[in-house]
């Protein structure tokens, strides 16, 4: 076992390796030390305190301004209140039942206080921080003061918890340097000589014990090298596994499907369209399987790019299957590959089907008996040359008779282990077309799909119309609201469609599962405290996205369909749609709203993708903070889909100032989805990029930032193939090996390996 796998309590004792284990999800050694500081606070700089977020946790460096001390006037006990200040701004700090403190809280002093923050009478504040003064006198039972801790002029700040301060979490960090000796280095020696790097025991002691911010430079470009290094030399490995593996090859064949197919498009393919086809063909043509990323912005013809590549299979005596996530897009996917098909879509010798077409058949959890075993008898005969379904196609009783082709429609929605299962389906591995409409960087699809080719849509076809994107601050200007019911109404009264979004449902009190305790107590109002001092414990007090003390429950579905009916948009046909309905009742009113019946279509995100409805003009996104940039990308991509010109409008209660804003106000500046992912992933951590969502586990990367470390990854990955050319199984390389097992846990080692 390697000394990094260690675990904590042998280090720091049971009682302090528990809060670090289930506050922060620290157990090992290697944990502990890869939890690096988030900056670095100077013994002689203030905080800024204006960069704080609401509901962040956060370790400032302030001086105390002010101290005071009053009584409640309803009942008995005392509020403690110290304002700090950087200079410029000043944050608030609140103790209840605690005037004791205001001996050892006095003004001038300067320290690191802990807390989340949260906003009252729009002021930001600490409840019940934790603090360390610099100016603390002698040693005591915490370590001693931070003077005395930090003899250096840099002061680590780490990610920290309520129960584990970022000073607590320091003294941890150095006792781990202090006993950790020496560290077999995964970094070939050559590899650090030529770049000039230091070694992997220097690079820990100058990250979490800086004399200077050169040492902490240096230490970071090492540590990148460490994560993407180790992460490129697992891609590579795949790579040299894919290429080793045969598959039967795909090639049209003259006078087949796809040129039927092709002769009935009313269009001519972009130029794109007919690059990126043309990539698919030689990858389907070769005897070892494909494994290709199709990206690209909303409404550029993946699924038109997918269903040509489809067709190629059928062509040559294959079946072809796509996976989609949604009940919803499977049954709008088949709609439309039908559709496009025409007699196509009917298999030789059926009544109106042509002599080269195939059958499309689709498979869903909900369908009944007979119509399923009527499908699952198509896949295994081969009748149905294409077939299109949800997780219901992995199940095991689904058999194929020649699966040569898998395509995985929006790839981040599926666990490694669904995609795996239908890839199984197959005596030898079939193609893989992976599709993504939320754009992805070039740096993050060499790192999450380092083993994929990549291909790119980056032109929409002709007819396409333009979006206009506005915020709507419905709180600071409530006429803007009105006049946006009043656009959607104009939109619907020249014939065409709306959708107006929520983030929920509305139903949760009768789905058991999303009932909550509810926390607090009712207590006499006295105007003068904020709502945490009527709570059993302060620390239950949430903050909700910014809302403070007025915050409400995300706008719902079924709610605001209500308020619409009786209100702004009373007259008009409104549809609802969410993911807890009947499936044959939500293929009825998409059925209806693509047919012009319904008016206003209000739902939640399960129209973010597939949906296509060309006369749908206008959407209003209600509580837009609450979904990401990129998803607010998507769902905006189903409007503009036809001739007339597309209307976004972002509803938002949040004030200007806030981040929340600023991400509306970047999405409303620009329809580029490449520059929104970008945005998107810079505001979002990076155990969001590898983590969860991607494997199940917390993510290797601590310190790469893949968005911005393109040179490192780029870099790294020339290394990284180099060696694994010339050593596959890294038995050269015993450390890089045991790194490789370390830094990617058994989870992201069977990820990467089913890819």
């Amino acid at each position: 076992m390697s000394r990094l796998d260690e675990p904590l309590a042998k280090l720091v004792g049971d009682r302090t390796a528990k809060v670090l284990g289930k506050s922060l999800g620290l157990t090992t050694l290697g944990d502990l030390l890869r939890h690096y500081p988030r900056r670095y606070a100077e013994r002689g700089r203030l905080t800024d305190l204006s960069r704080l977020e609401v509901d962040e946790h956060i370790t400032v460096m302030a001086e105390i301004a002010k101290v005071t001390n009053r009584q409640f006037r309803n009942r008995r006990g005392n509020l403690l209140e110290v304002v700090v200040t950087d200079g410029r701004g000043n944050l608030k700090l609140t103790f209840f039942n605690q005037a004791w403190r205001e001996r050892e809280l006095r003004p001038g002093l300067r320290g690191l206080f802990a807390g989340k923050v949260a906003r009252f009478r729009d002021e930001l504040q600490l409840n019940q921080p934790d603090y360390q003064l610099m100016d603390a006198d002698g040693d005591d039972d915490e370590g001693g003061s931070l003077a005395a801790m930090f003899a250096g002029a840099l002061i680590p700040v780490y990610p920290a918890a309520a129960a584990m301060p970022s000073w607590k979490i320091a003294q941890c960090v150095r006792v781990a340097l202090d006993t950790l000796g020496e560290l077999a280095d995964p970094l070939p020696p050559e590899l650090l000589e030529r770049r000039g790097m230091p070694g992997l025991r220097q690079a820990l002691e100058w990250i979490h014990k800086p004399t200077s911010w050169g040492e902490v430079t240096a230490a970071k470009d090492r540590l990148k090298w460490d994560e993407a290094f180790v992460l490129q030399i697992a891609l590579a490995q795949r790579r040299l596994a894919a290429r080793s593996q045969t598959a039967v090859p795909r090639s049209a064949r003259p006078d087949g499907i796809l040129d039927a197919f092709d002769a009935r498009l009313p269009f001519t393919l972009t130029e794109g369209q007919v690059s990126v086809g043309a990539e698919i063909a030689a990858d389907l043509a070769a005897e070892h399987p494909m494994h290709r990323l199709l990206q690209g912005e909303v409404g550029s013809g993946k699924t038109l790019i997918a269903l040509r590549a489809m067709l190629t299979v059928v062509d040559a005596a294959g079946q072809a299957a796509m996976l989609a996530p949604t009940e919803v897009l499977a049954q709008q996917h088949h709609r439309s590959i039908v559709e496009m098909l025409g007699p196509l879509a009917e298999g030789p010798g059926m009544l109106g089907g042509s002599d080269v077409g195939t059958k499309v058949t689709l498979l869903t959890g909900s369908m009944g008996v007979p119509a399923r075993r009527a499908a699952l008898l198509d896949l295994v005969t081969g009748e149905a040359g294409i077939v299109i379904g949800t997780h219901a196609l992995i199940e095991d009783k689904v058999k194929f008779h020649d699966l040569g082709l898998v395509v995985v429609d929006e790839q981040h929605r599926f666990g490694v282990e669904q995609r795996d299962a239908l890839r199984g389906k197959s005596e030898r591995p079939p193609h893989l077309l992976v599709m993504t409409a939320t754009p992805i960087p070039r740096t993050v699809a060499m790192t999450v799909f380092g083993d994929l080719e990549t291909s790119v849509l980056d032109q929409l076809p002709s007819g396409r119309s333009p979006i206009a994107t506005h915020v709507v601050p419905a709180r600071e200007k409530p006429n803007f609201l009105d006049r946006a019911w009043e656009r959607l109404r104009e939109e619907v009264g020249k014939g065409h469609q709306a959708y107006v979004v929520c983030p929920r449902i509305g139903d949760e009190e009768d789905d058991p599962k999303a009932k909550k305790k509810a926390k607090g107590k009712k207590a006499p109002v006295d105007d003068d405290l904020p709502p945490e001092a009527y709570l059993d414990d302060p620390d239950d007090m949430g903050a909700d996205a910014e809302g403070g003390a007025d915050k409400r429950p995300p706008l719902a579905v079924l709610d605001v369909a209500a308020g619409l009916e009786g209100g702004p948009l009373k007259g008009l046909r409104i549809g609802i749609l969410h993911g807890r309905m009947a499936p044959d009742a939500k293929d009825d009113i998409m059925r209806r709203f693509t047919a012009g019946e319904v008016d206003v279509l209000v739902a939640t995100t399960v129209i973010e993708v597939g949906v296509n409805v060309p006369n749908a003009t206008v959407m209003v996104i209600m509580d837009a903070e609450r979904f990401g940039v990129s998803q607010l990308h998507q769902l905006r991509g189903r409007v503009g889909r036809g001739s007339a010109p597309g209307l976004c409008l972002l509803v938002s209660d949040m004030p200007a100032a806030t981040a929340a804003r600023e991400r509306l106000d970047a999405v409303a500046a620009t329809l580029d989805g490449f520059e929104l992912s970008r945005i998107d992933l810079e505001q979002r951590r990076e155990g969001d990029v590898l983590g969860d969502a991607q494997s199940g586990s917390r993510s290797s990367l601590r310190m790469l930032a893949v968005v911005r470390d393109e040179d490192v990854i780029v870099a790294a990955r020339d290394e990284a193939n180099a060696i694994v050319a010339r050593d596959p199984e890294l038995a050269e390389h015993p450390e890089l090996r045991t790194a490789l097992g370390s830094l990617l846990d058994e989870d992201r080692a069977e990820y990467l390996d089913k890819g």
